[in-house]
């Protein structure tokens, strides 16, 4: 069962994290990226899935910047909310250091991987070219990742994306295959959101097939 935990950035910054730590050694650090909607119930459960596999998670709440402890559902108007946080408020510079501070943490228990969701699979892309101290990094999709599709990451990446999501067009994963051809970027018949499973999109097959080559990809590139 995992904790509230609290972390600090470089600036003196403190802000909350969900940490869930497995039962025995950890075979790595995990920094679970939320959507943005916040370090909600279906986060928690991720970074709960991720220490039943074996890793130290920790789930950094990232929209303390704006507002502490935001958890939103998934209705139109938290949505709109979520997207004014993320897009319009939050402060990227200031989001990146929140995030090197939960890879810090999470260092304290081996290699550190990232996995983002939505918002957090760009900041999963952006981890792995701006942090230090990641050695991977899987997004699940990440919104806005084809217009930074030129980073050069500094370490193994993998890339989940729904044909079916009306966010993400397959020109985008197209542009995002052209610029990183040496990157594994999977697609499935599946709408936005296919991991969750607290939303009407949730694709069960999708989601475990993902999850599976996910949890393959961490297990080589940090345990």
């Amino acid at each position: 069962m995992g904790k509230p935990i609290r972390l600090g950035s470089a600036d003196g910054f403190e802000f909350g994290a969900w940490e869930a730590l497995p039962q025995g050694e950890p075979k790595a650090g995990l920094v679970v990226i939320q959507e943005i909607f916040g370090v909600n119930g279906h986060i928690r459960e991720v970074a709960e899935g991720y220490a039943q596999a074996g890793y130290a998670a920790v789930a950094p709440q990232i929209f303390d910047r704006v507002q502490a402890d935001v958890e939103l559902g998934y209705e139109a108007d938290d949505m709109a909310r979520g997207i004014a946080i993320a897009f319009q408020k939050l402060r990227m510079p200031n989001t990146l250091a929140d995030l090197q501070a939960a890879v810090d943490c999470a260092a304290t228990y081996g290699r550190v991987g990232v996995v983002g969701y939505c918002f957090g699979g760009l900041l999963a892309w952006l981890s792995a070219s701006e942090l230090k101290g990641v050695a991977a990094a899987a997004s699940y999709y990440g919104g806005g990742v084809a217009g930074e599709a030129q980073r050069s990451p500094n370490c193994p990446v993998i890339m989940h994306f729904g044909e079916l999501d009306p966010h993400i067009p397959l020109s985008d994963v197209e542009k995002i295959r052209v610029a990183q051809p040496g990157i594994p970027i999977h697609v499935y018949p599946a709408d936005h959101g296919f991991n969750c499973d607290h939303r009407s999109s949730f694709d069960a097959e999708s989601a475990a097939l993902a999850r599976r080559r996910t949890l393959d990809f961490f297990q080589e590139q940090l345990a």
